[in-house]
């Protein structure tokens, strides 16, 4: 939504350069300092209950209506886990990443006193290691679910991307090279109760307008928020899946809610010309019943 806010800033004449990007610290957020003074509207939860479901909640009726199997969705786990594992030996986010100090709270187990350190972040933390066995082998992280894991869903990350926007005249003034042009973006609602199918209906919306079909776009990134919402869009879809998450996606990534978008961009325009790819998607499922999609055109 920045990029698109950006551009369409550039567009109207407003501005000629725009910093875009997002920050995410769902660290500070997803503990016992949460608010949750009117998380709800009364009027809301007694017209459409299903619209306050949480997002595993969701990823588990996406899963059982669309008929992906939990094998499908480890193994799927384990592709974007040895792909990322891959991108990273072979230094493929080097390009794209500041490192930064961050402070990190470290609570002593047999004491229960809490310390404060820090360190320097210089690659996304939660890459590892994984089986398909140890990934079988998990619980569903709902009682009674039957899909949703610890090793098939995106991890609760903290994390911070941003991106320059610029007309094209103003890049030749500054003799800078763009990495490629935004060409748009589509939005489209769905049902809250799956909201992970959002990129099923904001996909062909987008490339509908621009006269263009699957085949035509050489490298995808549609998040990873869940392997079961992310199998039911690409079995619709028919995205190749040598084109799709090619460095893997947010179940080995991470998926810090406010800047994911800005982050697969970046991402997708540097492993876009890399490959020599013309065209790339970067795709996502919003929580609340919505897809977004955006265009870009590789320089």
């Amino acid at each position: 939504s920045a990029i698109a806010a950006g551009a369409m800033q550039i567009a109207s004449g407003g501005s000629r350069v725009v910093l875009c990007g997002g920050v995410e610290s769902v660290s500070l957020a997803q503990n016992e300092h949460m608010n949750h003074h009117r998380e709800r509207d009364p009027a809301v939860e007694a017209s459409y209950p299903l619209y306050y479901l949480s997002m595993i909640e969701t990823a588990e009726r996406v899963a059982e209506k669309y008929g992906v199997t939990r094998e499908r969705q480890d193994r799927f786990a384990l592709q974007s886990q040895e792909r990322a594992h891959d991108a990273q030996r072979r230094g493929r986010f080097d390009t794209e990443i500041v490192p930064i100090v961050v402070s990190q709270s470290v609570k002593d187990r047999e004491t229960g006193a809490t310390t404060e350190t820090t360190h320097s972040v210089d690659r996304d933390e939660g890459v590892r290691e994984s089986s398909y066995e140890g990934l079988a082998g998990l619980k569903p992280a709902l009682e009674g679910g039957r899909h949703v894991t610890a090793g098939n869903a995106s991890q609760l990350s903290d994390g911070a991307s941003a991106l320059v926007l610029m007309d094209a005249e103003t890049a030749r003034q500054e003799n800078l090279e763009p990495l490629g042009i935004f060409r748009g973006m589509a939005v489209a609602g769905c049902a809250p109760e799956e909201m992970g199918i959002g990129p099923i209906l904001a996909i062909p919306k987008l490339l509908g307008r621009h006269g263009l079909a699957i085949d035509d776009i050489g490298l995808w990134e549609i998040n990873e928020a869940f392997a079961g919402q992310l199998l039911a869009c690409t079995d619709r879809l028919e995205v190749p899946v040598d084109r799709l998450n090619v460095n893997g996606g947010g179940i080995a990534l991470g998926h810090p809610y406010g800047m994911t978008g800005a982050r697969l961009t970046g991402h997708i325009l540097l492993e876009a010309r890399r490959r020599g790819a013309r065209l790339a998607v970067v795709s996502m499922c919003i929580g609340g019943g919505q897809g977004a999609a955006a265009l870009f055109e590789i320089c």
